[in-house]
Order: C-alpha cells, then structure tokens, then sequence
C-alpha cells in the first residue's frame, strides 16, 4: 500500500507561494526570490526566523549555529523534537527548510558564527538578522559592526516574556554600539546594558512571576514559545520592508515593543541610546536588581 502522506509532486514556486500575492505583487515576490539573508543562531528565534522567511518566498540564506538541540529546548525552539534530540540545530532546521522548498541555497556555518568566518558568513548578504543568544555579546557586537561597515541592515528581536523588542540598525543611522554602549565596560554590565537597550518600555517586567528565573551569572533566563513566534512575525515584516524598499522601517534610537500578555504595543525613543537620561536610571534600577541576586 503507497503512503498517501508522501508527496511527489514537483516542486512550484510561484505555486507554493502564490497566496502572498496581493499583500506584496509578483514581481515583489521575484526580488525576495533573489536576496540573501544571514542569521546567527537557530534556536529559540533563529529557527522561527528561518521558517517565516523561507515562506515568504527568500530562497538563499546564510546559516550560523554551533548547538545542538536538547529537551531543553522544547518549550520554544522550532527545531526542537524528541527526534531531533541530539542533533545539530543548523542540519536539522536547513532539513526542514528545504522541506517547505527544496531549491533553497542554504551556506552553513556549522562551527557557528567566529571573528574569523564572520566576513565570509556576510558575503553577498542583503540583510542579516540576529538569533544568537542572549549572553553571546562579544560575537553580537562585531557582526552587527560589521555589517554597518558593509551596508548591510541588521535586525535584532528579542523574546520577552509573551511578547518581542525589535531595534533595526540600518546604514546611515544609529550603530549597535552607539546604541548599547557596550566597549569597555564589565561583563556584568555589559549584560544589563543590552538587556535595558533591548526593551526600554520594559512591557514585560510586570507579570514576571519568579525573579529568581533571570539568573545572569548562570546565564539563564525564562522564555516562552509565544514570544519566539512574535519575533518571527515581527523581524520578518521589517525584513520585507527593507528588501522591497517599501514600508515605514524605524531605526534605531527608536524602536518597537509589542507585549500579548499586557496588550500593549510601544514605540520608543532613546536618543544615545543607553546613554539618554531615563536609560541611565533604568540602568541604575537593574544594578540594584539584578546585581544583587
């Protein structure tokens, strides 16, 4: 007896992608067709990321990850199965890529994203969007510097609670470390600077039932799988905008928090970045906080 679940019909691009037509046209869709994104990180937002982009229509990415995926995983990570325990995190969401259109151009990293592939992890890229993790500041800093010396726009969106903080860095405006003012400051530091630059509406905070969950010197920290698809949707509408050239896309100092829990949506202003007056006193509140658990 044949597997009615198996398909073998050819792959159709127009076909596949044919529902988009009409919130973007067709010849919009042949430009998605042939850019190239990159994304550091496949994880938590990295996969969902790779999911929502490859459905739009983008058929060539580069990939950067090192992890493989654990039951850890499971509560928010696109990739994450009991079958793919174990497994590569970039092999298993490539495979799953591939499966929504099997003629991606897919260029791998599978050592992860490092000073010294980081140039060829850019190369021919339109646009490149973060997924790496939170703690991972030093290699975050240098891509995203990268790319404002190549041109290149950068997105980062970051899963908060049950909602997403998305900061656009596009050439000509505002660059990461102008934005964060990371150099030269501690480890510790450097952590609260990012996670107050990230979200400076601070939507989340609110409902945070548990506090003892956010545990930066053991680098861990609660997430939930709403907020992974949030990003997603989010990141990958910016993405659009930028690739078509069409579309409000607000740069950094400003930036957008949209919260499901407490339904609210943010746009926020904070002209120097982590240096603006109010993120200095968020700053100093988060010492306190956090410093002393």
């Amino acid at each position: 007896m044949s597997d009615a679940s198996v398909t073998t019909e050819p792959f159709d691009y127009a076909t596949a992608f044919s529902r988009t037509i009409g919130w973007i046209t067709a010849a919009e869709q042949a430009v998605l067709r042939g850019k190239r994104v990159a994304i550091a990180g496949l994880g938590g937002v990295g996969g969902s990321h790779l999911f929502t982009l490859t459905r739009l229509g983008i058929q060539s990415f580069n990939l950067a990850d090192l992890d493989r995926f654990g039951t850890e995983n499971f509560n928010r990570q696109a990739g994450a199965f009991q079958s793919t325990v174990g497994q590569p995190k970039i092999d298993v969401v490539s495979r799953m890529a591939r499966d929504i259109n099997p003629d991606l151009d897919i260029k791998a990293f599978s050592g992860g994203v490092t000073f010294d592939n980081m140039e060829a992890f850019l190369d021919g890229v339109d646009l490149y969007i973060d997924g790496l993790d939170f703690f991972v500041l030093d290699i975050r800093a240098k891509v995203f510097a990268l790319c404002a010396e190549r041109g290149i726009p950068a997105i980062t969106a970051a899963p908060l609670g049950m909602g997403a903080a998305v900061l656009a860095f596009l050439p000509g405006h505002m660059t990461f470390e102008e934005y964060f003012r990371l150099e030269g400051q501690t480890r510790n530091e450097q952590l609260l600077r990012f996670m107050v630059g990230l979200a400076p509406a601070v939507l989340h905070q609110g409902y945070l039932v548990e506090p003892s969950a956010v545990d930066l010197a053991n680098q861990r920290g609660p997430s939930t799988p709403m907020a992974c698809e949030i990003c997603a949707g989010i990141a990958g509408t910016q993405a659009l905008k930028i690739l078509l050239g069409r579309g409000e896309v607000i740069a950094a100092p400003h930036g957008l928090h949209f919260d499901a829990y407490r339904n609210k949506l943010a746009r926020t202003w904070r002209p120097g970045g982590n240096n603006h007056p109010l993120q200095r006193l968020i700053l100093f509140l988060a010492r306190r906080r956090f410093m002393r658990q």
